[in-house]
This record gives C-alpha cells, sequence and structure tokens, in this order.
C-alpha cells in the first residue's frame, strides 16, 4: 500500500501563507519547488516530496509563471513619487499651458530576430527561415493619451545630435507647446539638446522619467506590440527591406488613435489616466 501523502499529515497553520515565501531571503529572482521545499524543512522541520509541495503550493493560491523582469536599480520611491506627484504637476502644468503631452521611447529591429511562438510536433522544434543578411533599423516615437502617435526610422544608435534633428521634424508645423516625457538615455540630456530646448522658448519642455523604470512609460508599450504582432511573426521575404517593413507597421499604429489610446488602459501606466 502506498504510503499517505506527507500533505495530509501537515497543514500549513492560518499563519502560512504566501508571506512567508516574501520574507524569506535569497540572492535569486526565481521560486521553484525544490526551493519552497528547503524553506518549509528550514522552518517547520517538515520534508515534503516535489510533488506534495506542488501540490501545496496549488493549495495555498500560488501557481507558476513565468515573472515580470524590473531592473534591481530601480528606486521603488522615485517611482512612488513620479506616479502620485511629479506627473499629476506635469498634467496639470499643460493644462495651463494649453499643451500636449508626449511619452516619447527608442527602440530597435531586427530581420533575423523571431520573439514569437508557434505550434508544432513534440520533440520536433521548428525551423523558421529568416533572411542571411543581418538588417537592422532603429525608430523613435512618441505617444499621447489622446490617440496621438508619431514615429521616425533612422540607422545607428542615437546620440544628441540625432535627437535633436529628430525633435525637429517632431516640432515642424505644430501649433500648440509640447511637454514630451523621455528617459534618461544620455542622448537625451547632453547640451546640445539643453540648448536647443531652451531656444523653443517654451514650446517644447522635457520632462525624465525615474531610472529604470520604463513600465511607466507607454511607449514601451508600442514596441512590445509592434514586435509581438510584426517582423517577428513574419520575417521579410527575399528582396524586401525591413526598414520599409517597420514603416509601414508604424504607420498602421499611427492611422488607428484606438489602439494607441489603448496602450494607456496597461495597469503599468494607469497613473496617467487617474490625471
Amino acid at each position: 500500500m502506498a504510503a499517505p501523502s506527507i500533505t495530509r499529515r501537515w497543514k500549513p497553520s492560518a499563519k502560512w501563507r504566501v508571506n512567508v515565501f516574501a520574507r524569506a531571503s535569497f540572492d535569486f529572482g526565481l521560486w521553484t519547488r525544490q526551493i519552497a521545499r528547503d524553506l518549509i524543512a528550514q522552518r517547520f522541520g517538515v520534508t515534503l516530496s516535489l510533488a506534495s509541495v506542488g501540490a501545496l503550493l496549488v493549495r495555498v493560491g500560488l501557481t507558476p509563471q513565468k515573472p515580470l523582469q524590473r531592473a534591481y536599480q530601480c528606486d521603488p520611491e522615485a517611482i512612488a513619487h513620479w506616479q502620485r506627484e511629479t506627473y499629476p504637476a506635469i498634467a496639470r502644468q499643460a493644462k495651463r499651458d494649453k499643451a500636449d503631452i508626449y511619452f516619447w521611447d527608442e527602440s530597435g529591429f531586427r530581420a533575423d530576430a523571431v520573439q514569437g511562438t508557434t505550434w508544432g510536433a513534440k520533440g520536433q522544434t521548428p525551423v523558421v527561415s529568416v533572411p542571411g543578411q543581418r538588417q537592422g533599423i532603429s525608430a523613435a516615437s512618441a505617444v499621447s493619451a489622446k490617440g496621438a502617435f508619431w514615429f521616425a526610422t533612422y540607422a545607428g544608435g542615437l546620440n544628441g545630435a540625432l535627437f535633436i534633428t529628430l525633435l525637429r521634424r517632431m516640432m515642424r508645423g505644430r501649433r500648440k507647446p509640447l511637454h514630451l516625457i523621455v528617459d534618461g538615455l544620455p542622448a537625451h540630456r547632453t547640451r546640445l539638446v539643453r540648448d536647443y530646448v531652451n531656444k523653443l522658448d517654451a514650446k517644447l519642455t522635457l520632462h525624465f522619467l525615474p531610472g529604470y523604470a520604463p513600465d511607466l512609460n507607454p511607449d514601451e508599450l508600442v514596441w512590445s506590440h509592434a514586435k509581438r504582432t510584426g517582423n517577428a511573426r513574419r520575417p521579410p521575404l527575399k528582396g524586401e527591406r525591413l526598414e520599409q517593413r517597420v514603416t509601414a507597421q508604424l504607420a498602421d499604429i499611427g492611422s488607428r488613435p484606438g489602439l494607441v489610446r489603448s496602450f494607456f488602459r496597461h495597469p503599468s501606466v494607469a497613473y496617467i489616466a487617474d490625471c
């Protein structure tokens, strides 16, 4: 006769909940059944099988999940201050100035990057044909909660001079002042950029997000959407240029204000709607 499961003989008390794991101190970020088993043995002197640990974790409401990544250098206090104080102040200032608020970000695309998944026979890894020639293109975009979208593509990395060139293109023909929210990339903070902004006499104001907090920027969701649904799903065909593909996809996003507004409904940027 099989031995009874130890989980039937040892039941966690009301105090034993998920917070036991939260209080545990380890120098890694991923929990496994083995680690949970070690913690249970350490805290309660009970040895469980891996299967029993899995059943126990499900019983207390835990499931295996793919974690989101967060930079360990991020400052929770700075993030909270941005959400509760800094951004609401920017929104009030923009309202007084009758100005627009846009969030800006950059990203890169590669022709040989396949980031999606596909179904295939078990044990037989599917093969996706990608161009042998390594094409790459960079892009910058800016989004507003009202559904407006601006973008530009360029070759290589971004520096201060190129950032100014892109800002000039973005500001061309604008009638309303613009409050532009960017991250702390060094190219955004050069003296050349400061001098250019100062010459515009308050027509353009730059605001900087807290460091290592990309999830505060709804424009990050644009790139996530573009890479999930665009080139990653169908690599360029023979003779097809990556820049053309990326430009067409970003133009399509810009033609769909409802899609652009939907990025601002993500929980990580809910603070924007609250203002």
